[in-house]
């Protein structure tokens, strides 16, 4: 990460100011334990059209508890009807079929088998699913609430899910698909590898052939309508645009990270923005990370040049987004030494003196709520706007190297409106095969 411009010793009377005003402000949240009373206490957010629930690392059970708790919540007392998160498309669509008791496709695969598998394939959300299912099971079909995908990485699963749609609806049109996306077939198990031969001049790029696909679907958008009532259509739409949004993200990955950055929370914010568009009056909920649902205009991120789709949300709906941070001081996470290893349970290091976490931790509050939206607050705000650190943790972490691998400067005030607080977490629980026992066929963690 290492995006450490700055280096501030902030004195001590600064920080006594900060701890006594968040905890004069922190509001004591309920055990998650108690879901109902833990969920009523963000009733806050319900007028919201979007509200953006972050984590501060990616395999931390308590935000994942408390997350599906507050969802709960906005399901089903303030109308929202749509989970978006920070995962493939294709893998919550397995999941989305099985909440909302849609038909699978026989040949698909259970959901979410590749790195980080802990993600989202963990007690958890194996948790939620299931009560989002029993919350679907007696309502109207255009009344149930969704679970989607906003990520971009499925190249190869979305060209397969295409392919299917068309061969059952327009086997022509399939043909020439084929035709058009056999450009990246040698590289469709491992796309880096694409945006290296373009790079090197080895490869031209496939860009034109895939968004032709794209168009061509879109141009047959009534006929295909007609003939699968909606939401095949709008599934295969979606997988042709991931196709065409990542071939540009791993061509440009090799360019900087900033770019393959922006492409990648500008796709979210747009799949987003299309599922909202599919429902009257939807309203939203997001799961992902801070570093994602926060404003990124107010972090180091936004200062070198990223954006993200809690920035985007706040650009478009103003008021109407609420973005929701995380955070805890020590304990345990679910987490790789580096990218495609096997999943640790690893020990968090207590938060380094000069960080936001720092303050919150020094409260003395075990778990709380801070708000800092309404009027009257103008002194907790201007605390928190003081630039300090603030800890991001995601499928890897390197304690030894942890100021550098994962602290950023951030202005806490703007970064979030809000901002929930665990003083001591611990690791999600993957799954294992005992889950899939007793479940029906299309239950979408494999039997």
């Amino acid at each position: 990460m290492a995006r450490l411009s700055w280096k501030r010793n902030e004195n001590e009377a600064s920080v006594r100011e900060a701890v006594g005003l968040v905890r004069e402000h922190g509001e004591t949240l309920p055990p998650i334990a108690d879901g109902k009373a833990f969920g009523a206490m963000f009733d806050r957010f319900a007028d919201a059209k979007v509200v953006l629930l972050g984590e501060a690392t990616h395999g931390t059970s308590e935000f994942y508890r408390a997350r599906a708790a507050i969802t709960k919540r906005l399901i089903e007392q303030h109308g929202f009807s749509i989970v978006a998160v920070e995962a493939d498309w294709p893998d919550a669509a397995r999941i989305d079929a099985y909440v909302r008791h849609r038909q699978a496709a026989d040949e698909d695969d259970s959901a979410f088998q590749r790195f980080p598998t802990w993600m989202w394939r963990n007690e958890e959300v194996y948790d939620f699913i299931n009560w989002m299912r029993d919350f679907n099971k007696e309502r109207a079909e255009d009344e149930r609430a969704e679970f989607r995908g906003l990520d971009v990485y499925s190249l190869n699963t979305s060209i397969r899910s295409v392919l299917d749609y068309l061969d059952k609806i327009d086997p022509e049109e399939a043909r020439k698909a084929r035709g058009r996306y056999g450009c990246l077939s040698p590289w469709q198990s491992d796309p880096a590898r694409y945006g290296r031969a373009v790079m090197t001049g080895q490869k031209k790029p496939c860009d034109e052939a895939l968004l032709r696909q794209l168009q061509d679907l879109l141009d047959r958008r009534m006929d295909y309508l007609q003939a699968d009532g909606g939401e095949e259509f709008f599934d295969a739409v979606q997988n042709a645009k991931i196709v065409h949004a990542a071939e540009h993200y791993y061509r440009i990955m090799y360019e900087g990270a900033t770019e393959s950055w922006n492409l990648r929370d500008r796709h979210m914010f747009e799949t987003l923005q299309s599922l909202l568009a599919r429902r009257d009056d939807a309203k939203a909920v997001v799961w992902a990370h801070n570093s994602h649902i926060g404003n990124a205009a107010a972090t180091a991120m936004g200062w070198q040049g990223e954006f993200n789709i809690g920035e985007l949300c706040r650009k478009a709906y103003r008021d109407e987004a609420v973005l929701v941070g995380f955070g805890t001081d020590r304990g345990t996470v679910a987490a790789a030494d580096d990218w495609d290893e096997p999943m640790q349970v690893k020990t968090v290091l207590p938060a380094r003196p000069d960080s936001h976490e720092r303050i919150f931790r020094d409260t003395g509050l075990g778990c709380f709520l801070t708000d800092w939206r309404e009027n009257g607050q103008a002194e907790l705000t201007e605390i928190l706007s003081r630039p300090r650190l603030e800890r991001a943790i995601g499928v890897v972490y390197r304690p030894e190297t942890e100021l550098y691998s994962h602290y950023f400067e951030a202005v806490l005030a703007e970064q979030f409106d809000a901002f929930v607080w665990f003083e001591e977490t611990r690791a999600v629980t993957p799954l294992t095969h005992a889950h899939g026992r007793g479940m029906p066929e299309t239950y979408p963690f494999g039997l």
